[in-house]
């Protein structure tokens, strides 16, 4: 079995529904949220998770 790991919200923190492998190179990808109902753009290299942009709702609420 690989090492597989949960893509975890940037905003919550809470397990999405995508996992990734150790080999997973993905950019600018939208990330959904189910339990916060948000979407964040994200970029995956390896098993390293960054937010590159939230989207326009998320500024209104961090304000």
């Amino acid at each position: 079995m690989e090492n597989e790991k949960w893509v975890l919200c940037p905003i919550c923190n809470n397990k999405t529904r995508i996992k990734v492998h150790p080999d997973t190179v993905v950019e600018n990808i939208p990330l959904f949220c189910p339990k916060c109902k948000r979407e964040t753009i994200i970029s995956v290299t390896g098993q390293n998770v960054a937010a590159v942009k939230k989207t326009k709702d998320d500024m209104k609420v961090s304000l």
